[in-house]
Protein backbone atom coordinates (compact mmCIF):
# COMPACT_ATOMS: atom_id res chain seq x y z
CA UNK A 1 0.00 0.00 0.00
CA UNK A 2 1.46 3.53 -0.91
CA UNK A 3 0.21 5.57 2.22
CA UNK A 4 -0.33 9.06 2.60
CA UNK A 5 -0.55 11.37 5.93
CA UNK A 6 -3.05 14.16 5.50
CA UNK A 7 -2.62 17.31 8.31
CA UNK A 8 -5.61 19.36 8.37
CA UNK A 9 -5.81 22.67 10.43
CA UNK A 10 -9.37 25.01 10.35
CA UNK A 11 -7.90 27.30 8.09
CA UNK A 12 -7.69 30.74 6.87
CA UNK A 13 -9.36 33.26 4.52
CA UNK A 14 -7.23 34.17 1.30
CA UNK A 15 -6.45 37.34 1.92
CA UNK A 16 -6.74 39.86 5.08
CA UNK A 17 -9.68 41.82 2.79
CA UNK A 18 -13.27 42.09 3.99
CA UNK A 19 -14.56 40.09 0.74
CA UNK A 20 -12.09 37.23 1.46
CA UNK A 21 -12.77 37.22 5.07
CA UNK A 22 -16.51 36.85 4.18
CA UNK A 23 -16.15 34.06 2.08
CA UNK A 24 -14.16 32.10 4.85
CA UNK A 25 -16.60 33.01 7.43
CA UNK A 26 -19.43 32.04 5.73
CA UNK A 27 -18.24 28.41 4.72
CA UNK A 28 -16.92 28.47 8.66
CA UNK A 29 -20.03 29.43 10.08
CA UNK A 30 -22.59 27.49 8.10
CA UNK A 31 -20.73 24.10 9.20
CA UNK A 32 -23.65 22.79 11.53
CA UNK A 33 -21.27 21.87 14.26
CA UNK A 34 -19.39 25.14 14.65
CA UNK A 35 -23.33 26.63 15.25
CA UNK A 36 -25.69 24.08 16.63
CA UNK A 37 -28.68 26.31 15.72
CA UNK A 38 -31.93 25.16 14.05
CA UNK A 39 -30.80 25.95 10.07
CA UNK A 40 -33.74 28.01 9.59
CA UNK A 41 -33.26 30.31 12.58
CA UNK A 42 -29.18 30.35 11.73
CA UNK A 43 -28.61 30.98 8.05
CA UNK A 44 -30.56 34.22 8.32
CA UNK A 45 -29.23 35.60 11.23
CA UNK A 46 -25.71 34.49 9.62
CA UNK A 47 -26.07 36.39 6.41
CA UNK A 48 -28.13 39.18 7.53
CA UNK A 49 -26.20 40.33 10.67
CA UNK A 50 -23.07 38.16 11.73
CA UNK A 51 -21.76 38.69 8.37
CA UNK A 52 -21.79 41.73 7.62
CA UNK A 53 -20.42 43.03 11.01
CA UNK A 54 -17.73 40.22 11.61
CA UNK A 55 -16.15 40.82 8.38
CA UNK A 56 -14.65 43.72 8.20
CA UNK A 57 -13.57 43.61 12.12
CA UNK A 58 -11.82 40.08 11.46
CA UNK A 59 -10.92 41.58 8.29
CA UNK A 60 -8.51 44.27 10.47
CA UNK A 61 -7.32 41.91 13.02
CA UNK A 62 -5.73 39.72 10.23
CA UNK A 63 -4.15 42.77 8.66
CA UNK A 64 -2.31 42.76 11.91
CA UNK A 65 -1.04 39.31 11.76
CA UNK A 66 -0.40 38.72 8.22
CA UNK A 67 2.75 36.70 7.36
CA UNK A 68 5.10 38.19 3.99
CA UNK A 69 3.18 35.23 2.09
CA UNK A 70 0.35 33.90 3.83
CA UNK A 71 -1.77 33.60 7.09
CA UNK A 72 0.41 32.33 9.42
CA UNK A 73 -1.45 28.93 9.70
CA UNK A 74 -1.41 28.27 6.65
CA UNK A 75 2.40 28.65 6.27
CA UNK A 76 2.55 26.82 9.71
CA UNK A 77 0.70 24.04 8.68
CA UNK A 78 2.75 23.60 5.46
CA UNK A 79 5.96 23.84 6.89
CA UNK A 80 4.95 20.83 9.68
CA UNK A 81 4.60 19.09 6.64
CA UNK A 82 7.41 19.40 5.25
CA UNK A 83 9.40 18.84 8.19
CA UNK A 84 7.20 16.09 8.68
CA UNK A 85 8.16 14.53 5.53
CA UNK A 86 11.51 14.72 6.14
CA UNK A 87 11.81 13.21 9.42
CA UNK A 88 9.71 10.38 8.17
CA UNK A 89 12.15 9.64 5.51
CA UNK A 90 15.29 10.11 8.20
CA UNK A 91 12.76 7.25 9.71
CA UNK A 92 12.67 5.06 6.24
CA UNK A 93 9.16 5.55 6.31
CA UNK A 94 7.60 5.48 2.94
CA UNK A 95 4.62 7.78 2.92
CA UNK A 96 4.08 10.63 1.52
CA UNK A 97 2.49 13.78 3.58
CA UNK A 98 0.08 16.52 2.42
CA UNK A 99 -1.62 19.33 4.04
CA UNK A 100 -5.07 20.36 4.00
CA UNK A 101 -7.47 23.02 5.97
CA UNK A 102 -10.78 22.61 6.69
CA UNK A 103 -12.23 25.58 5.27
CA UNK A 104 -10.63 27.63 2.93
CA UNK A 105 -7.39 26.80 0.55
CA UNK A 106 -6.13 24.05 0.58
CA UNK A 107 -9.68 22.17 0.71
CA UNK A 108 -9.73 18.46 2.00
CA UNK A 109 -11.75 17.43 -0.67
CA UNK A 110 -9.42 18.88 -3.30
CA UNK A 111 -6.34 17.64 -1.12
CA UNK A 112 -7.68 13.99 -1.55
CA UNK A 113 -8.08 14.42 -5.02
CA UNK A 114 -4.60 15.38 -5.47
CA UNK A 115 -3.87 12.23 -2.80
CA UNK A 116 -5.39 9.49 -5.02
CA UNK A 117 -3.84 10.92 -8.18
CA UNK A 118 -0.50 10.20 -6.07
CA UNK A 119 -1.61 6.43 -6.09
CA UNK A 120 -2.27 6.87 -2.29
CA UNK A 121 -4.20 3.62 -0.79
CA UNK A 122 -4.00 4.21 2.60
CA UNK A 123 -4.82 7.36 4.67
CA UNK A 124 -3.46 8.58 7.39
CA UNK A 125 -5.71 11.55 8.79
CA UNK A 126 -4.67 13.74 11.59
CA UNK A 127 -6.40 16.23 12.80
CA UNK A 128 -4.71 19.32 14.12
CA UNK A 129 -6.58 19.70 17.51
CA UNK A 130 -4.88 18.29 20.98
CA UNK A 131 -8.26 18.06 22.49
CA UNK A 132 -11.02 16.38 20.76
CA UNK A 133 -14.69 18.21 20.08
CA UNK A 134 -17.28 17.85 17.63
CA UNK A 135 -16.92 20.98 15.77
CA UNK A 136 -13.32 20.65 15.22
CA UNK A 137 -12.33 16.88 14.56
CA UNK A 138 -15.49 15.79 14.23
CA UNK A 139 -16.21 18.46 11.88
CA UNK A 140 -13.08 17.23 9.66
CA UNK A 141 -14.32 13.73 9.59
CA UNK A 142 -17.57 15.10 8.07
CA UNK A 143 -15.32 16.64 5.26
CA UNK A 144 -13.65 13.37 4.41
CA UNK A 145 -16.65 11.19 4.74
CA UNK A 146 -17.71 13.82 2.43
CA UNK A 147 -15.38 13.02 0.00
CA UNK A 148 -15.21 9.02 0.59
CA UNK A 149 -18.94 8.94 -0.41
CA UNK A 150 -17.79 10.37 -4.48
CA UNK A 151 -15.40 7.08 -3.96
CA UNK A 152 -15.63 3.76 -5.40
CA UNK A 153 -12.38 2.28 -4.89
CA UNK A 154 -12.06 3.96 -1.33
CA UNK A 155 -8.82 4.38 1.06
CA UNK A 156 -7.90 2.25 4.22
CA UNK A 157 -8.54 5.52 6.72
CA UNK A 158 -6.80 5.75 10.16
CA UNK A 159 -7.65 8.58 11.87
CA UNK A 160 -6.03 9.88 15.25
CA UNK A 161 -8.77 10.55 17.90
CA UNK A 162 -6.71 13.19 19.90
CA UNK A 163 -3.24 13.73 21.72
CA UNK A 164 -4.32 15.32 24.29
CA UNK A 165 -1.92 13.48 27.06
CA UNK A 166 0.80 11.92 24.21
CA UNK A 167 3.99 12.22 25.68
CA UNK A 168 5.99 13.90 23.10
CA UNK A 169 3.18 16.91 22.51
CA UNK A 170 3.69 17.15 26.18
CA UNK A 171 7.38 17.23 26.08
CA UNK A 172 7.08 19.86 23.15
CA UNK A 173 5.16 22.37 24.92
CA UNK A 174 7.63 21.86 28.16
CA UNK A 175 10.33 22.75 26.20
CA UNK A 176 8.97 26.01 24.62
CA UNK A 177 7.68 27.25 28.27
CA UNK A 178 11.33 26.29 29.60
CA UNK A 179 13.19 28.04 26.88
CA UNK A 180 10.89 30.65 27.15
CA UNK A 181 11.91 30.75 30.64
CA UNK A 182 15.66 31.08 30.07
CA UNK A 183 15.11 33.77 27.95
CA UNK A 184 12.83 35.81 30.40
CA UNK A 185 13.92 34.68 33.46
CA UNK A 186 12.28 31.92 36.22
CA UNK A 187 8.63 32.89 37.62
CA UNK A 188 8.73 34.18 40.71
CA UNK A 189 5.15 34.55 43.54
CA UNK A 190 4.76 37.41 41.29
CA UNK A 191 4.11 35.64 38.21
CA UNK A 192 1.46 33.19 36.83
CA UNK A 193 1.61 30.66 33.67
CA UNK A 194 -1.73 31.07 31.92
CA UNK A 195 -2.32 27.85 29.67
CA UNK A 196 -5.18 29.64 27.65
CA UNK A 197 -7.35 26.94 25.09
CA UNK A 198 -10.00 27.88 22.88
CA UNK A 199 -13.34 28.14 24.46
CA UNK A 200 -16.56 26.17 23.21
CA UNK A 201 -20.39 26.99 24.30
CA UNK A 202 -21.01 25.53 27.67
CA UNK A 203 -23.77 23.15 26.39
CA UNK A 204 -20.60 21.01 23.95
CA UNK A 205 -20.13 18.88 27.87
CA UNK A 206 -23.89 17.98 28.29
CA UNK A 207 -23.83 16.84 24.62
CA UNK A 208 -20.96 14.52 24.91
CA UNK A 209 -17.66 16.64 23.72
CA UNK A 210 -15.11 15.42 26.29
CA UNK A 211 -13.11 18.71 25.08
CA UNK A 212 -13.33 20.40 28.54
CA UNK A 213 -11.67 17.41 30.21
CA UNK A 214 -9.51 17.04 27.35
CA UNK A 215 -7.91 20.32 28.29
CA UNK A 216 -7.84 19.50 31.85
CA UNK A 217 -5.68 16.95 30.86
CA UNK A 218 -2.81 18.61 29.21
CA UNK A 219 -3.04 21.46 31.58
CA UNK A 220 -2.43 19.64 34.58
CA UNK A 221 -0.02 17.26 32.56
CA UNK A 222 2.30 20.36 31.04
CA UNK A 223 1.95 21.70 34.59
CA UNK A 224 3.53 18.48 36.57
CA UNK A 225 6.06 18.27 33.66
CA UNK A 226 7.00 21.83 34.62
CA UNK A 227 6.78 20.86 38.47
CA UNK A 228 4.62 23.92 39.15
CA UNK A 229 2.22 23.82 42.20
CA UNK A 230 -1.50 24.29 41.54
CA UNK A 231 -1.69 28.32 42.80
CA UNK A 232 1.40 28.72 39.86
CA UNK A 233 -0.82 28.09 37.13
CA UNK A 234 -4.24 28.76 35.54
CA UNK A 235 -6.59 26.67 32.68
CA UNK A 236 -8.83 29.13 31.31
CA UNK A 237 -10.38 29.54 28.03
CA UNK A 238 -10.62 32.25 25.25
CA UNK A 239 -12.49 33.29 22.17
CA UNK A 240 -16.07 33.14 23.52
CA UNK A 241 -18.50 33.90 20.35
CA UNK A 242 -22.35 35.07 21.68
CA UNK A 243 -24.12 35.75 24.77
CA UNK A 244 -24.58 31.94 25.73
CA UNK A 245 -22.44 30.82 28.91
CA UNK A 246 -19.37 28.96 27.34
CA UNK A 247 -16.34 27.08 29.07
CA UNK A 248 -14.98 29.03 31.99
CA UNK A 249 -12.54 30.79 33.32
CA UNK A 250 -12.34 32.82 30.38
CA UNK A 251 -9.10 34.24 29.65
CA UNK A 252 -9.33 37.71 29.67
CA UNK A 253 -11.41 38.22 32.92
CA UNK A 254 -8.63 36.00 34.35
CA UNK A 255 -6.15 38.11 33.21
CA UNK A 256 -7.43 41.33 34.22
CA UNK A 257 -8.02 39.44 37.73
CA UNK A 258 -4.52 38.50 38.25
CA UNK A 259 -3.19 42.11 37.55
CA UNK A 260 -5.51 43.43 40.03
CA UNK A 261 -4.72 41.04 42.65
CA UNK A 262 -0.95 42.38 42.50
CA UNK A 263 0.36 39.45 40.04
CA UNK A 264 2.40 41.69 37.91
CA UNK A 265 3.95 38.86 35.32
CA UNK A 266 2.08 36.54 32.84
CA UNK A 267 3.55 34.29 30.64
CA UNK A 268 0.66 32.87 28.78
CA UNK A 269 0.81 29.72 26.50
CA UNK A 270 -2.26 28.18 24.48
CA UNK A 271 -1.77 24.17 24.68
CA UNK A 272 -4.89 23.98 21.98
CA UNK A 273 -2.82 25.57 18.77
CA UNK A 274 0.00 23.77 17.23
CA UNK A 275 0.14 26.40 14.77
CA UNK A 276 0.29 30.28 15.70
CA UNK A 277 -3.10 31.92 13.96
CA UNK A 278 -5.65 34.86 14.39
CA UNK A 279 -6.27 33.30 18.13
CA UNK A 280 -3.19 33.43 19.39
CA UNK A 281 -1.27 36.27 17.73
CA UNK A 282 -4.04 39.12 17.55
CA UNK A 283 -6.31 37.87 20.72
CA UNK A 284 -3.79 36.44 23.10
CA UNK A 285 -0.46 38.27 21.85
CA UNK A 286 -2.49 41.67 21.12
CA UNK A 287 -5.21 42.17 22.76
CA UNK A 288 -5.10 40.10 26.29
CA UNK A 289 -1.67 41.43 26.92
CA UNK A 290 -3.33 44.93 26.56
CA UNK A 291 -6.32 43.94 29.00
CA UNK A 292 -3.65 42.77 31.24
CA UNK A 293 -1.15 45.53 31.09
CA UNK A 294 -4.70 48.32 31.53
CA UNK A 295 -5.43 46.31 34.86
CA UNK A 296 -2.12 47.07 36.47
CA UNK A 297 -0.01 44.20 34.94
CA UNK A 298 3.60 44.76 34.12
CA UNK A 299 4.72 42.55 32.20
CA UNK A 300 3.13 40.29 29.61
CA UNK A 301 4.72 37.14 27.31
CA UNK A 302 3.07 34.96 24.92
CA UNK A 303 4.51 31.82 24.31
CA UNK A 304 4.63 30.78 20.75
CA UNK A 305 2.86 27.15 19.63
CA UNK A 306 5.03 24.67 18.67
CA UNK A 307 5.01 25.61 15.00
CA UNK A 308 8.28 24.34 13.70
CA UNK A 309 9.63 22.41 16.89
CA UNK A 310 11.77 19.88 16.48
CA UNK A 311 10.35 18.08 19.92
CA UNK A 312 6.89 18.72 18.48
CA UNK A 313 7.52 17.08 14.49
CA UNK A 314 9.17 14.29 16.28
CA UNK A 315 6.14 13.86 18.47
CA UNK A 316 4.23 13.99 14.87
CA UNK A 317 5.53 10.88 13.62
CA UNK A 318 5.74 9.23 17.18
CA UNK A 319 2.09 9.74 17.31
CA UNK A 320 1.44 8.68 13.52
CA UNK A 321 3.79 5.52 13.26
CA UNK A 322 4.39 4.97 17.16
CA UNK A 323 6.73 1.93 15.91
CA UNK A 324 8.73 3.78 14.51
CA UNK A 325 9.77 5.28 17.33
CA UNK A 326 13.28 6.23 17.86
CA UNK A 327 15.79 7.54 21.04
Amino acid sequence: MKIGVLLVNLGSPDAPTPTAVRRYLREFLSDPRVVEMPRCLWLPLLHALVLPLRARRSAAKYALIWGKNDAPLREHTHNQAQLLQAELAARNIDAQVFAAMRYGQPAIGKTLDAMRAAGVTRLVLLPLYPQYAASTTASTLDAVCAWLIRCRDQPEIHSVHDFCAHPGYIAALEANVRQHWQTYGAPDDKTRLILSFHGLPEKSRALGDPYHDECQETGHLLAHALQLESGQYRICFQSRFGRAAWLQPYTVPTLQQLAQSGVRRVDLICPGFVADCLETLEEIALAAKASFLAAGGREFHYIPALNASPLWIRALADLLFPDSSVP
